[in-house]
């Protein structure tokens, strides 16, 4: 049989192979330190330690002496982080400043991010020289950190060991290094990011919870701004309220550092107070350069967030975060985080004033019922018991029945005309302007109906006249505070209230000192104290200083505050 013919065109005969490339052997030899290091690079979620295990490895990888990592500003026009190995840090300290990136070769290498190499970097004109006390440094080699396609910063590696410059197996190692960093660094870029925004939804909630738990509202508006410190990694949280002459108030503060900026006001006339009245957040980079701020209580500080607190396009006021002099600025993540919790803080404030306004309705509601009732029971049942006690004077035969008649009927006289003038207390309105004197006695009528009695009030010296605004509004505060520990905690069955404004302060200023004691349970060892830190964040912001002491029960039982301020 002949052979079936072929179906195709005839293949054409194959020569030989290609010969093998070979590959170096120092190529061949760095492969399994190249896999250490990308795995030690890959083995971190938090970003800081991953740029500091990354520079590690890069100087192992390159045998380099030094190596670092410069994490390009958000801007792009410099260097918003430097992370570097092989410098001690006696010697950073001596060098001091950190470079920023905004000149030179590393300022050179962000405007243009091509891998460099250099034999001499002294020698090479983008260099602009070293700092004193900095190490020399020759060799050179940087390599651009992309993550997610953009440029995070750049590594670079100085001084190879020997004193051999770098070579191109260098280079090579360095920027498959560099693509594995960058992956490193999405990947703990992005868990960061999600713990700063569970960190941020944490601190929502306890400032909701504050807000509405029915709390004093000065001490839930110091956790609006403790919260704000704390997140923020700023110098001090502030929340600014309107002043009633206009302007913000600073109506708490929580700074690491002792301040008397409480009560401070931020005139109207202020560069940022239009801006955040009308709901517009103000960013600065330098409050001590920023021609806004003008002088106040925030120009001593550096980068600053002032949001405006709106709800319901109503602003509430403000929240303000400033960081120390020097320090970074704000990030976007960090701008969007901020302003996220300044909104949900601002809900939860409005939330909160509606449920202060129907417990003070409900409070207006009780006062009117007890005006009603002193009106129409409990006089007319006096004056009814009077009249009878003038039908039986008359009658009476013996002269000291009489006397002691007519003067029980004199007691019923004086009784009924306090009676009238409580009612009539009751029923004024409590918005009116008032002074000192009668705003201790507004705090205390309102603290009797939660009470069920009224607590005793004694005035010395000149109350109205001597004491600022400012002191009496901290004393009201301070009043309604200690006033609502008794109610809430010291199941008292009796208090003393005494404002004194002719005491003398220990540094021999004149100042007013408050008193306000109970016989009540007294404070339980570990109880909460926030409400009594509150009193002496207050004091110690004019000056002045809050203590505790026994009560006016049996053998000293109770609790007695004092707070004391100058006028």
């Amino acid at each position: 049989m002949s052979p079936a013919p072929s179906s195709g065109p005839p293949q054409p005969r194959q020569g030989p192979p290609p010969p093998r490339q070979e590959v170096p052997a120092e190529l061949l030899a760095r492969v399994p330190k190249l896999l250490d290091a990308m795995r030690s690079v890959g083995s971190g979620l938090h970003l800081h330690s991953t740029l500091n295990r990354i520079c590690e490895t890069a100087a192992d990888l390159a045998d380099a002496r030094y190596a670092a990592i410069g994490v390009v500003s958000e801007d792009g026009e410099g260097l918003a982080d430097f992370v570097q190995y092989g410098v001690d840090e006696a010697t950073a300290r001596r060098i001091g400043r950190l470079p920023d990136g905004r000149k030179g070769l590393l300022g050179a290498l962000i405007r243009d991010p091509r891998p460099v190499r250099l034999t001499d970097l002294t020698g090479d004109p983008r260099s602009c020289g070293f700092p004193e006390h900095h190490p020399p440094m020759h060799g050179f080699l940087g390599v651009p950190i992309r993550v997610q396609g953009e440029i995070f910063g750049n590594l670079y590696l100085t001084d190879k060991r020997g004193g051999e410059p770098f070579n191109d197996y260098d280079l090579a190692m360095v920027r498959v290094l560099a693509t594995e960093a960058g992956i490193a660094i999405g990947n703990a870029r992005l868990y960061e990011a999600a713990q700063q925004r569970e960190r941020w939804i944490d601190g929502s909630v306890a400032v909701t919870t504050a807000l509405l738990s029915g709390g004093d509202t000065d001490e839930a508006l110091q956790t609006v701004a403790e919260q704000a410190r704390r997140l923020s990694g700023a110098a001090a949280g502030i929340v600014l309220l309107p002043a009633d002459g206009g302007g913000l108030e600073i109506a708490a503060v929580a700074p690491q550092r002792p301040t008397e900026a409480l009560g401070s006001v931020i005139p109207a006339d202020n560069g940022v107070v239009a801006e955040l009245l009308a709901g517009r957040p103000v960013f600065v980079d330098d409050a001590a350069t920023d021609p806004r701020l003008d002088a106040g209580p925030v120009r001593a500080y550096g980068p600053i967030m002032l949001l405006p607190l709106v709800s319901d396009g109503r602003v509430l006021g403000s929240l303000v975060m400033p960081r120390a002099p020097g320090e970074r600025p704000f990030t976007r993540a960090e701008r969007t985080l901020a302003d996220q919790f300044a909104s949900q803080a601002a809900l939860a404030l409005m939330m909160a004033e509606a449920q202060r306004d129907r417990e003070r309705l409900a409070v207006y509601e009780d006062r009117d019922r007890i005006a009603r009732d002193l009106h129409d029971l409990v006089i007319q049942r006096l004056f009814a018991t009077g009249m009878m006690l003038e039908s039986a004077q008359r009658r009476a035969v013996v002269p000291e029945v009489r006397e002691g008649v007519d003067r029980a009927v004199d007691e019923l006289d004086v009784t009924i005309q306090e009676i009238r003038s409580a009612i009539f207390a009751l029923r004024q309105p409590t918005e009116a302007p008032a002074g000192l004197r009668t705003r201790v006695l507004r705090e205390i009528t309102m603290a009797a109906v939660p009470l069920g009695f009224t607590p005793s009030h004694r005035f010395v010296g000149p109350v109205d006249s001597a004491v600022g605004d400012l002191t009496g509004k901290n004393l009201i505060a301070a009043l309604r505070e200690a006033l609502s520990n008794a109610f809430r905690h010291a199941r008292a069955t009796r208090i003393d209230v005494r404002v004194d404004a002719t005491v003398t302060l220990p540094d021999g200023r004149p100042g007013v000192r408050l008193t306000v004691a109970d016989d009540g349970v007294g404070i339980p060892e570990g109880g909460r104290r926030s409400g009594l830190d509150n009193l002496e964040r207050r004091a110690e912001s004019l000056g002045g200083a809050s203590r505790l002491g026994p009560g006016i029960g049996a053998d000293g039982g109770g609790t007695t505050v004092l707070w004391e301020a100058p006028y």
